[in-house]
């Protein structure tokens, strides 16, 4: 019994040492697959993380063949000093001067008889509008004419009764009332021509009809009235303008004000027709803020030769020629825009790439092209004179380095759309 039941531990003894080498087995099993998957999830996170900088750097250089490089006419130059006005740039419009733009009413009212003018016809300064109709005019002249008649009979009455009073013939009272009255309608008279003379009226004859004069020469702007109605007193019933003294009236920025100054030249351009540059030159500052904009008005202004064909009220864009520096600068052309940045492409050492390219079954390989590859720099532009930009390189380049000066915006293109290229 004894042994039977020696023989029945030692089986299980055995048993149980097989069952939990198994079981630690299982558990390395498990161990090793965990580490692995581990391992796995951390190269894919690896894989994940390059690709971005494989694409970022894709995204900044792009390659051409030969075929396209001659195709596009890529053309290279250098950075080079040039010597370019430094200027400000402003926004603002044509004006007049005050003394320059009228608007032209009446200083009585009444019915308007005839107009003699169209719009944009040039009058001189006299010229008579139009004529409207008021019967007090008439009034005022028979005033007047009513005053010069009792003037030439109390001078006639002064001189006679102011001998009697030296000779002490008549007392000296009479002399005096005389002498007050001839005073009265001389002051009469003279107030009936002045009010005839504000209206444009003769004192001679008799007339109801008031004309409407031109206080200024220049174009005739709108018209306000119309034959038939009734003109009344301060309204604007024309305008006339006199563009040959036209000026700028421009905003500038208060971190600008520092650099402006009166005399400075300026060159500006109609907002929708930048065909033509027109010169102008500075003559005041105002010295208070235009409005909220926290802008100052500069004034500037226009020869007359330039000023032909403006109008008051025409949006401009200038640049205000501040100052002539030697500063770094490449053609225009060369520098591109990709969002809101600016960029130059530098032409990269040539090299050819040695691909080993897969033989199509019944074609031979053809002689894979020699290709030319770019590298997008980016830059600051500053002022455009003649022809050039002022760049400043947001990192340094090679010295010597090779910049596209002719064919950068066909080079943006190809590199906004992946950097492919032909073989």
């Amino acid at each position: 019994m004894k042994n039977i039941v020696k023989n029945l531990s030692a089986k299980n003894a055995i048993d149980f040492s097989q069952s939990s080498q198994s079981l630690i087995s299982l558990r390395a099993l498990r161990f090793f697959l965990a580490c692995l998957a581990v391992i796995s999830f951390a190269s894919c996170n690896e894989k994940k993380t390059e690709e971005p900088q494989e694409e970022e750097k894709s995204q900044t250089e792009v390659a051409l063949n030969e075929s396209q490089y001659k195709t596009v006419g890529i053309e290279t130059g250098f950075v080079e000093d040039r010597n370019l006005n430094k200027v400000i740039k402003a926004n603002g419009y044509t004006t007049v001067p005050p003394q320059n733009s009228a608007e032209v009413s009446t200083l009585i009212g009444g019915t308007v008889k005839d107009i003699f003018v169209l719009e944009g016809t040039y009058v001189n300064k006299g010229k008579v509008l139009a004529t409207i109709q008021n019967l007090e005019v008439i009034e005022m002249q028979e005033d007047y004419h009513s005053a010069t008649a009792n003037i030439e009979y109390l001078q006639l009455e002064y001189n006679r009764q102011k001998t009697l009073s030296d000779e002490n013939v008549n007392p000296r009272k009479v002399f005096q009332e005389v002498k007050s009255k001839l005073a009265a309608e001389r002051a009469r008279a003279q107030a009936a021509k002045n009010k005839l003379d504000a209206l444009h009226v003769s004192t001679k004859g008799s007339t109801s009809l008031v004309p409407i004069v031109a206080p200024i020469s220049g174009y005739v702007g709108n018209i306000k009235i119309a034959k038939g109605a009734f003109a009344q007193s301060g309204v604007t019933l024309f305008e006339v303008v006199d563009n040959t003294q036209m000026h700028l009236d421009l905003n500038v920025y208060e971190k600008d004000l520092g650099s402006i100054s009166i005399g400075q030249v300026i060159d500006f351009v109609l907002t929708n027709q930048s065909n033509k540059s027109i010169k102008g030159k500075i003559f005041g500052i105002n010295k208070s803020f235009s409005n909220e904009s926290k802008t100052v008005a500069v004034h500037a202004k226009i020869e007359s030769d330039d000023a032909k064909g403006l109008i008051p009220g025409m949006y401009v864009s200038a640049n205000i020629n501040i100052t002539n520096a030697t500063v770094p600068a490449l053609p225009k052309d060369a520098v591109v825009r990709n969002a809101d940045k600016y960029f130059v492409f530098i032409q990269e050492d040539e090299h050819e790439e040695h691909e080993k390219h897969d033989e199509k079954k019944g074609e031979t390989e053809t002689p894979h092209e020699k290709e030319i590859h770019f590298k997008a720099i980016e830059v600051i532009p500053g002022t455009t004179d003649l022809g050039f930009t002022e760049i400043k390189f947001v990192n340094e380049i090679p010295a010597n380095a090779k910049i596209v000066t002719k064919g950068a915006f066909y080079l943006l293109s190809a590199m906004k759309g992946g950097g492919e290229h032909g073989h």
